[in-house]
């Protein structure tokens, strides 16, 4: 009769860790990537591992911090073992999805269990509640239950966590989840030695596992708290460095392109005279002299015309250095930009709006088919008392993530360069709109002109 119970607890167990195994397989292939065959190979391990602990558990009474020691060299193993990105990823994706799962669990476990014995006490009058075997097979369930949901739910927000981040980083991130992950396990293996706490003989043992269970959902919650805090607090300071980063190249970049328009401006300026120096050095058969006079007017400037007239220089730089690159990827291009004196938009930002617009479209062009249309179109005008800029670019449908954004808080998940442009949008009071239609992509803004708005020292 006892080795039919132990036989029925194993199957009822293995349902809930099926369900386990299953979320845990879609959660690391999320953030890593795996070959079929070792997919299955993945799964196999994970079962078969999971249900010789539980067997273990049941039938050999092995310790509890063996069990979890073992529980955590399975996953991970497998894990390193059979995913194909690079080590750091690989742990920090492993040990992320541990510790979530053991809080998850152990925090719905511990209520459940509250719940259990404050029930018994209240409603059976039983003095001194204690868990039988099938309560705490149940309450083992409750615990994997959570632990499935808890996944599911915290995947989507992990998302942009694993994406796009250095080695280094990830094995900062590792470190500290590893080290929670061993403190609960200590706390879970003392509380299966009698490290408990105990009221000192003036309360019940009742009050006793109350408290006790109280302890560890005390624990759990404020581990899984901190734990949220530091991953997203990681990836939060991550991203603001990058944009910073970014930010702070356009500035130097951005100068430089209107030094070098500047100097092409003066170039052209100053052509009827090249021409006569030219001319003169032709006419005595100079023509060393003509070489290398021709290498300098060459080095000083670019001699090509610019089509940009838009009132900045800065602008206008910006602008014909993306219309050459559109040129050398066959992109179509049309632009009509106009900015007004005495705008008062920063020029600065002007570039930062221009230059972000730009740097997507030209991305987009370039990772579409050959012999497929590409195009761009910019343009920027005075509409009442607000500054009108859109932006359209053709593009591959399947680049795209969603097909609409309809605010500027949600563009920070569509990349960088468009969280720069929402920055610089937010700033003024403006609206922003992204939108794909028919394998086009648009961005409108809308920047009000209003001198109290606008003062850039308040704003910044």
């Amino acid at each position: 009769m006892k080795e039919a119970l132990e036989l029925f607890q194993i199957s009822f167990m293995a349902v809930f860790w099926f369900c386990y195994i299953w979320a845990a397989d879609k959660f690391c292939k999320k953030f890593l990537r795996i070959h079929k065959k070792n997919e299955i190979l993945w799964v196999v391990i994970l079962g078969a591992g999971k249900l010789l602990l539980e067997i273990g558990a049941v039938c050999l009474q092995i310790s509890h911090i063996i069990f979890a020691l073992a529980g955590h060299g399975i996953v991970i193993g497998a894990v390193l073992l059979l995913f194909q990105e690079n080590t750091a990823k690989k742990a920090a994706v492993v040990i992320a999805m541990e510790t979530a799962v053991k809080l998850a669990g152990n925090l719905c476990s511990s209520f459940f269990s509250c719940l259990v014995l404050v029930w018994k006490h209240r409603a059976w009058n039983v003095s001194i509640p204690v868990f039988n075997e099938w309560e705490m097979c149940l309450n083992a369930g409750v615990g994997l239950v959570s632990m499935v949901l808890f996944l599911w739910w915290i995947s989507g927000y992990l998302l942009p966590v694993f994406s796009d981040k250095s080695d280094k980083w990830y094995l900062i991130l590792t470190i500290p989840l590893a080290a929670v992950l061993g403190v609960v396990d200590i706390a879970e293996w003392g509380a299966t030695k009698g490290i408990l706490i105990r009221s000192g003989g003036t309360m019940s043992l009742y009050y006793d596992e109350i408290f006790s269970h109280t302890e560890m959902i005390v624990l759990t919650a404020l581990s899984l708290a901190l734990s949220g805090c530091y991953v997203f607090g990681m990836n939060r300071i991550y991203l603001e460095q990058r944009k910073s980063g970014r930010y702070h190249m356009q500035i130097a970049a951005y100068k430089m392109l209107e030094e070098q328009y500047s100097q092409s401006e003066k170039l052209r300026h100053d052509m009827k005279n090249h021409i006569i120096a030219l001319q003169g050095l032709l006419e005595e058969r100079e023509w060393e002299k003509m070489k290398v006079y021709l290498e300098r007017m060459e080095n000083s400037g670019n001699l090509e015309s610019g089509q940009e007239v838009t009132g900045s220089r800065a602008v206008d730089a910006l602008l014909y250095q993306k219309r050459k690159s559109a040129r050398e990827n066959q992109t179509a291009w049309e632009c009509d930009v106009q900015i007004p004196k005495n705008c008062e938009i920063n020029e600065f930002d002007f570039c930062v709006l221009f230059g972000n617009i730009l740097d997507n479209a030209l991305e987009a062009c370039r990772k579409m088919e050959e012999g497929a249309e590409k195009f761009i179109h910019i343009q920027g005008r005075m509409v009442k008392n607000c500054y009108l800029l859109e932006g359209k670019n053709s593009m591959d449908k399947k680049s795209v993530g969603r097909e609409e954004v309809k605010d500027s808080g949600k563009a920070e998940r569509q990349g960088l360069g468009l969280s720069n442009i929402s920055d610089t949008v937010r700033r003024y009071n403006g609206t922003m709109h992204v939108e794909m239609k028919e394998n086009v992509f648009v961005i409108t803004i809308l920047l009000p002109f209003c001198e109290a708005v606008h003062d850039m020292k308040q704003v910044v």
